[in-house]
């Protein structure tokens, strides 16, 4: 199971990539393969504003469809249009190509709440 240390988790399986007051955010490769087959995502939040915990869009596999919920406070800036056409790239590279939105943080206190790579794979027994 690839857990990237330069990473921070949720125990909801969702990972973030901080750059400057910035940050990428995706599920983890736990989360993709428990859903299995990506078909479909939809974020209908960009440029909203939205508080740690809210749903800022869902992911459909083959099997069923789940909310994806915002690791911290933030503003949804962009949503990777890849995922449009290819969305398995969430199943392929889920912490590359298969990020989906990148916000800009409200609260950068909130990320050191966030789960390292250690606490993440307690989190899920690995």
């Amino acid at each position: 199971m690839n857990i990237p240390e330069n990473l921070k988790y949720t125990k909801d399986h969702e990972w973030l990539r901080v750059e400057g007051n910035e940050a990428f955010i995706g599920v983890t490769e736990f989360a993709q393969g428990e859903l299995g087959d990506i078909v479909f995502i939809e974020v209908e939040t960009i440029g909203e504003t939205l508080e740690k915990e809210e749903a800022f869009g869902t992911i459909e596999a083959v099997k069923t469809v789940s909310d994806m919920f915002m690791p911290v406070s933030g503003e949804i800036l962009e949503f990777n249009e890849e995922l449009e056409a290819t969305p398995e790239l969430v199943n392929q590279d889920p912490y590359g190509k298969g990020w989906i939105v990148k916000i800009k943080f409200s609260n950068p206190d909130q990320i050191n709440e966030l789960l390292d790579a250690v606490a993440y794979k307690a989190c899920i027994g690995v």
